[in-house]
């Protein structure tokens, strides 16, 4: 059975989110999205879909996070090498975002972490299975 996945996350602004992820490599089904919605694809089954917060609260009766100042959520994706999480992470300070985390190195697995434009947080991570201890 094939699943999709949407992570729906809010943001304060729809063109500058656009910019910001279209930097970073990602592109956009424009089939799922509209002038308040974009739907970044993530890989062939992982999508993200980026609400206008106004357009995300229709889908909660809760107040949204301000994910500047809490974590609503760690979004971690894999990566093909250590250089390919580096670079993301690159691309992703040149854009506008920040790095909220320093690089770990556990020799099989190494990550770096950072903050898109509306403080959410993406974990990238590459794991060497044929390094990775028992």
């Amino acid at each position: 059975m094939v699943t999709r996945i949407f992570i729906n996350l809010p943001v304060r602004n729809i063109e500058a989110s656009r910019k910001f992820f279209t930097q970073l490599g990602f592109s956009f089904n424009p089939r799922f999205s509209s002038p308040d919605t974009l739907c970044m694809v993530i890989s062939e089954h992982i999508f993200a879909m980026l609400l206008q917060e106004a357009r995300f609260a229709q889908y909660t009766q809760k107040e949204i996070c301000n994910a500047h100042t809490h974590t609503e959520v760690l979004i971690a994706l894999d990566a093909a090498s250590r250089e390919e999480v580096d670079d993301m992470v690159r691309k992703a300070v040149e854009a506008g975002g920040t790095i909220y985390a320093e690089p770990q190195d556990h020799g099989y697995m190494y990550g770096h972490s950072f903050a898109d434009l509306d403080g959410h947080q993406w974990e990238l991570g590459h794991l060497d299975m044929a390094s990775m201890p028992e």
